[in-house]
């Protein structure tokens, strides 16, 4: 155990002082790189803000459309399952939005450390140490996939603990047992996705994304078509999918198109465990209350009258809804990164303006969204059923869906902002309070004892998501930006791991 210690800190060592030098201001990115200039006309707002969004797109676009596909792999899966019978869209739409949002969002949120660790590693020009900090996540996440299998195995009575309809219980219970190979391929995808991400090679997630895809719909077709083998057909097509995505980026990695990123498998993985399950922690509690807050309107609504249709229909929103989210995940990523280099440079006033034009931009696109929903919301339903009686529910919840749309537009850039600038446990405290405390109770009250039905549940629980951005906008305006960059390298330190440890008492 002693050689181990001492090779960790040998190998640790270049990072402390890269650390040391970012406290002390002698780093090229310390506080005296030239802040952004002060804008006086419009002229030079409008240069500012292209060039600004050429950054933001740069990091965004890519990130757009590998969330896009892989969230995409649930959707397609969910289209197949529209025609079958209701019952086994139901059970789809459970299963992917309840077991699976729960696995996804818990996943997630533990690899979020490896966006900063991995990070500080590549800018102190550590490479070796990413690959060493992807190992370290990958054994965490698989350790948590196995904490989680009771989760999958005992879906049912669990679904039923809920009040679920029985019949939809069942059937996603057995869904739930066959789709225990996503729950592992979750734990390698986040790990490697961040070590990726952490080198800008977001061009080659996003081209394993759209090939797995590709061939997602067409193994969905040849299972639920020609062979019909039914749901269990699209268990095996979305396993096998997710699968695909994980060898395709590890292929990436091991063919060496990550030079002196990953040298092989190395014993340094396993010291500093705790400390770097306790990193992620505050990122995942923050992201989880997100992706629970739907997941419980999908559970409670299938306690109202007529549940296979009401359930049906809020998960053909919430599908869609997804969607729409992850074009924002993007712009998420984005504007973490932008305000977080900005801050950590000593320049306040351009973190300030990349945060008021990726809202702009958000909320452009959150508008044409309003207006698409609005105008098509008797027709959109169709593809996800044959179901008449469904089709005309999910039309029902245009207004509240289209409304929802809108406010998430600026929801996923604010909590951006928020993991740039080391909020994560404000607004995770923010989020409980305003999504579980508020949202879902008013939801309840409106649904049940005052009738409203699935539209009250919904249009309940926006208030919730209303409530939550009033104040992160209320944070943001009235944050002390100047404050914030000279606490950049501070965060740097308390976020790092076991180098930060050492360098902030040496």
């Amino acid at each position: 155990m002693a050689g181990t210690s001492g090779h960790s800190e040998r190998a640790d060592e270049p990072l402390k002082e890269a650390l040391l030098a970012a406290r002390n201001g002698s780093g090229s990115d310390g506080d005296g790189e030239k802040d952004l200039e002060e804008i006086r006309s419009v002229g030079s707002f409008l240069r500012h803000a292209a060039e600004e969004n050429r950054k933001l797109w740069y990091l965004a676009g890519p990130a757009i459309i590998t969330s896009i596909t892989q969230y995409s792999l649930g959707g397609i899966t969910q289209v197949f399952a529209g025609h079958l019978t209701t019952l086994e869209l139901d059970a789809i739409s459970t299963e992917n939005n309840v077991i699976a949002g729960l696995a996804f969002g818990i996943m997630l949120g533990m690899g979020s450390a490896l966006e900063t660790l991995c990070g500080q590693a590549y800018g102190a020009k550590q490479l070796h140490m990413l690959g060493v900090y992807m190992q370290r996540s990958l054994i965490i996440l698989n350790a948590m996939a196995v904490l989680m299998l009771p989760l999958y195995l005992f879906a049912t009575p669990i679904l039923r603990f809920f009040h679920q309809d029985a019949e939809i219980a069942a059937l996603t219970g057995r869904l739930a047992l066959y789709m225990i190979p996503q729950l592992f391929a979750y734990a390698f995808n986040f790990p490697i996705q961040k070590f990726l991400q952490a080198q800008s090679k977001v061009m080659a997630m996003a081209v394993v994304s759209v090939a797995a895809l590709l061939l997602h719909v067409a193994i969905s077709w040849l299972l639920v078509g020609p062979m019909g083998m039914g749901i269990v057909g699209l268990a095996v097509a979305l396993n096998a999918s997710w699968w695909l995505v994980v060898l395709g980026q590890l292929a990436y990695i091991l063919m060496g198109y990550c030079p002196g990123a990953w040298n092989g498998f190395d014993w340094l993985a396993f010291s500093d465990l705790s400390g770097f399950a306790r990193l992620s922690l505050g990122s995942a509690v923050m992201l989880c209350l997100e992706f629970w807050f739907y997941m419980f309107l999908i559970v409670i609504v299938g306690n109202l009258e007529n549940a296979q249709v009401a359930v049906a229909a809020v998960s053909i929103c919430t599908n869609l809804f997804g969607w729409q989210i992850m074009v924002f995940f993007g712009f998420n990523a984005a504007i973490s990164v932008r305000v977080s280099n900005e801050l950590g440079a000593g320049r306040p006033r351009a973190a300030k303006f990349a945060i008021l034009v990726v809202l702009m931009s958000s909320v452009a696109i959150g508008l044409a969204f309003f207006v698409l929903v609005l105008a098509f919301r008797d027709v959109y339903g169709a593809p996800f059923t044959e179901s008449p009686e469904v089709v005309r529910a999910v039309a029902s919840l245009g207004v509240v869906f289209a409304f929802s749309l809108l406010l998430n537009s600026v929801q996923p850039v604010l909590s951006g902002v928020a993991v740039g600038a080391g909020w994560q446990w404000l607004v995770a405290y923010i989020n409980l309070g305003c999504y579980y405390l508020v949202g879902i109770p008013v939801g309840y009250i409106i649904a049940f004892p005052l009738r409203g039905g699935v539209q009250g549940m919904w249009g309940g629980m926006l208030t919730g998501v209303g409530l939550q951005t009033l104040i992160l906008v209320a944070i943001t305006l009235r944050t002390n930006w100047d404050k914030e960059a000279s606490e950049a390298h501070s965060r740097i330190q308390k976020w790092g791991g076991s180098a930060a440890a050492k360098v902030s008492h040496a």
